[in-house]
C-alpha cells in the first residue's frame, strides 16, 4: 500500500506550526508529507526550511496567499493513483502516534466510508452535528447523519480530513468555484456519492489557538519584536475565511443548486490540474474571483 499523502498547510502563527509539526513527526505510521507555507509574514518559512525528515517530500512557499482551497488542491494534484489523502492544518496537535493506522482501520472495516475527520478539540467548545454510531469487529466511527446544505457545522471540519482514493476519483478536488472547503465537501460526499462522511473516535488532538511567546518552542527562531508584532497578530490581521464565506455564500448555494438540477456532476476540477478542467465543468470566473479575494486581503 502506498503511504498516504499528508498535505500540511500553514499561515503565520509559527508557534503553533512548530508545536504541530513536532508532534506530527512523532507519528509511527509511514506517510509522505508535503508542506505549504501560504505566504506567512513571520518566520514560519525559515522554520520549515530547517526541517529534515525523510518523510518530507516537498516544501512550498507561495509568494502570494490565494486562499486555503488553492493550497490544498495544489497538494491534492500531486497525489498518486490509489493513494489516500490527508489534509492537516497547523493548529492540530496529535497525541495519538498511530493515528493514520486508526484511520485506515475504519476505512478497511467500513467500505461505505469515504471521508473521515476528527471532532474539533479544546479550546473549541464541544459540538457534534447529528451522527450515527457504527460498530463492527471492534472498530467504530460516527457517521455524519445528514450533511445538510446551509446547516451550521453540519459537516466534517477541515482541520484534519482523510479521503479514500475511490472517493477522490468521484469528487475530484475541493471546490475552487465556491471556496467553501469543509462545508461543501461533506455535503457532496454524503448526498451525491455512494460514500459517507464521518468522525474517527479514537484519535486524540488539541487545537490551541494561541501560545505566549515565552512558551513557544520556536522563540529562538523568531525575529519579530514580540511587543508590537507577534506571529498571532499577523495571522489575525490577514485571516479572511469568515468574511470570504459571508461575501460569497451565494456561490455556495448556487453551486449546489446546479448540482441538484444535474447541470453539473459532483466532480470538481482544479486550476492545478488542466486535464480536469478540460473534461469537467469549471467556472473559472468564480474561482479566480475567490483567489483574488485572498490576494487582495490576506497578503
Amino acid at each position: 500500500m502506498i503511504p498516504p499523502l499528508v498535505s500540511y498547510s500553514t499561515f503565520n502563527r509559527m508557534g503553533l506550526t512548530v508545536r504541530s509539526i513536532t508532534a506530527l513527526l512523532k507519528t509511527t505510521d509511514d506517510f509522505e508529507l508535503h508542506i505549504i507555507d501560504n505566504n506567512s509574514g513571520d518566520d514560519t518559512w525559515d522554520y520549515i526550511q530547517s526541517l529534515s525528515d525523510g518523510r518530507i517530500k516537498s516544501k512550498t512557499r507561495f509568494p502570494i496567499n490565494e486562499g486555503p482551497i488553492f493550497a490544498v488542491n495544489f497538494n491534492l494534484a500531486k497525489r498518486k493513483s490509489h493513494q489516500y489523502f490527508i489534509a492537516l492544518e497547523s493548529d492540530v496537535y496529535i497525541y495519538t502516534p498511530d493515528w493514520i493506522s486508526r484511520f485506515m482501520q475504519v476505512f478497511e472495516t467500513f467500505p461505505e466510508v469515504g471521508l473521515l475527520g476528527i471532532p474539533r478539540a479544546a479550546p473549541y467548545p464541544p459540538y457534534m452535528p447529528p451522527v450515527i454510531l457504527r460498530e463492527a469487529n471492534g472498530v467504530s466511527y460516527l457517521q455524519l447523519k445528514n450533511g445538510k446544505l446551509g446547516a451550521e457545522m453540519d459537516f466534517i471540519p477541515g482541520h484534519c480530513q482523510c479521503l479514500r482514493p475511490e472517493l477522490i476519483d468521484i469528487t475530484g478536488y475541493w471546490c475552487e468555484e465556491n471556496g467553501y472547503g469543509d462545508a461543501e465537501l461533506s455535503i457532496r460526499v454524503n448526498n451525491y456519492t455512494p460514500y459517507r462522511a464521518g468522525f474517527a473516535t479514537n484519535i486524540t488532538i488539541d487545537m490551541l489557538q494561541f501560545l505566549p511567546c515565552g512558551g513557544c518552542e520556536g522563540q529562538s527562531r523568531c525575529k519579530l519584536d514580540k511587543v508590537n508584532t507577534t506571529c498571532f497578530g499577523i495571522r489575525d490581521s490577514r485571516y479572511k475565511n469568515e468574511s470570504f464565506a459571508e461575501k460569497f455564500r451565494w456561490k455556495y448555494l448556487e453551486y449546489f443548486n446546479e448540482l441538484q438540477e444535474e447541470k453539473r456532476t459532483v466532480y470538481c476540477a482544479s486550476i492545478h490540474d488542466p486535464a480536469s478542467i478540460g473534461s469537467h465543468i469549471y467556472n473559472k470566473d468564480w474561482a479566480l474571483e475567490n483567489f483574488n479575494y485572498y490576494i487582495a486581503n490576506s497578503n
